[in-house]
């Protein structure tokens, strides 16, 4: 399962991330890395606040959790882009990571 999710990865989130690029390059004023990571944390917090309403028993529409979602997909991307993350390289040695220390658990006896 690992492999698999680390094929699809590697094979196309490169791919996702610099269509990303040329749209936000192409279309959207310059901005600083700083100021992507800023938008990202925004938009969790948005998302995040969402949750919190639900939680405390609001009735928030799916779909608001959907924009939620999707604004900080797009910031992620935006940073990565202005940090010049290669998110695909990256994700693939967390998730390996991850695995190892997974494995490892496992084997103690406990749950990850």
């Amino acid at each position: 399962m690992l492999n698999k999710l680390i094929e699809l990865t590697e094979n196309n989130l490169k791919d996702i991330q610099k269509a990303f690029d040329d749209y936000q390059n192409n279309y959207f004023t310059a901005r600083s890395p700083e100021f992507f990571c800023l938008e990202l944390n925004g938009e969790a917090g948005e998302l995040a606040n969402n949750e919190k309403k639900q939680w405390k028993g609001r009735e928030i529409e799916h779909s608001a959790f959907e924009d939620e979602a999707a604004d900080v997909m797009i910031a992620l991307m935006n940073y990565s882009n202005a940090r010049k993350i290669d998110l695909a390289a990256a994700l693939t040695r967390k998730l390996q990571k991850i695995e190892s220390k997974r494995i490892e658990m496992l084997k103690e006896g406990k749950n990850f």
